[in-house]
């Protein structure tokens, strides 16, 4: 299984997660494939702000799965505070 630092995420107009960037090849996976991945356990996602990271986790939400990061004493290392891709 592969850690993966996700970096940056590409939202769409309603500033919903579409895909999560970071240092690998390729350097974009969309949220769907990250989904997979995680779902089954070939890959897991994290994300870091100064020394803390948090792992990115699959959320069944009313209108389907998404992303999230899990929750922790700042926001900056949630997938919606991070830079655009």
């Amino acid at each position: 299984m592969a850690d993966l630092q996700v970096t940056a995420t590409q939202k769409d107009m309603y500033g919903d997660i579409v895909a999560i960037c970071g240092p690998w090849n390729p350097p974009k996976v969309s949220k769907a494939d990250a989904i997979t991945y995680i779902e089954r356990g070939s890959s897991r996602f994290y994300a870091v702000y100064g020394n803390q990271s948090v792992w990115v986790r699959v959320v069944n939400g009313p209108t389907g799965k998404y992303l999230r990061t899990d929750a922790d004493n700042t926001t900056r290392n949630n997938l919606l505070d991070l830079p655009d891709c």
